[in-house]
């Protein structure tokens, strides 16, 4: 499982809002990571696309902070970072240099699809009523980005034959 050290069966409402927040903003800041690396490595178009996935999933946690600033004003969380890993943020192993558009939306799906997979992976374990109405909110959302995904991915054209990790450079002695 993408957490521990949270108790799904005894999960608050507070904590859950805190949980989301947390997965968003992981996600966020990898999409960010993969966006540099791309610019680093001269593919403006996979870095622009992971770019746009940073903004959405700022966009989501930016709403999900209002939504418990309403319901909770600024109680502190328990939940922390560490608490997680790789809830939604894409795998570190996905990017590679010289990446397509293609490969950049399908490192995306992928993620959207590792979401979905959590929340209906942590629905069962939940307790709360609200807990589970909100879980379940956020399990269809990821349905809803996937298939916002694919309807891109079939706007493109088919990559070329060439495989990225063909163009790896190998370390070199300085």
């Amino acid at each position: 499982m993408a957490v521990s050290g949270i108790d799904l069966t005894t999960l608050t409402l507070r904590d859950a809002l805190d949980l989301a927040i947390l997965v968003e903003e992981e996600a966020e800041e990898r999409y960010k990571e993969f966006a540099s690396q791309m610019e680093l490595h001269h593919t403006p178009e996979a870095a622009r696309f992971f770019r746009f996935m940073a903004e959405n999933e700022a966009k989501h946690g930016a709403e999900l902070a209002e939504r418990r600033r309403e319901l909770f004003q600024n109680a502190p969380s328990t939940v922390t970072r560490a608490m997680l890993w790789d809830v939604e943020a894409p795998d570190y192993d996905e990017a590679r240099a010289f990446m397509s558009t293609r490969a950049a939306m399908q490192s995306a799906l992928h993620s959207e699809e590792k979401a979905h997979a959590f929340f209906v992976e942590v629905l069962p374990h939940l307790k709360d009523p609200d807990v589970v109405a909100l879980f379940t909110e956020l399990r269809d959302e990821e349905v809803e980005h996937q298939t916002l995904v694919k309807q891109q991915l079939d706007k493109l054209p088919p990559d070329a034959d060439l495989n990225p990790d063909d163009f790896g450079d190998e370390p070199v002695g300085q």
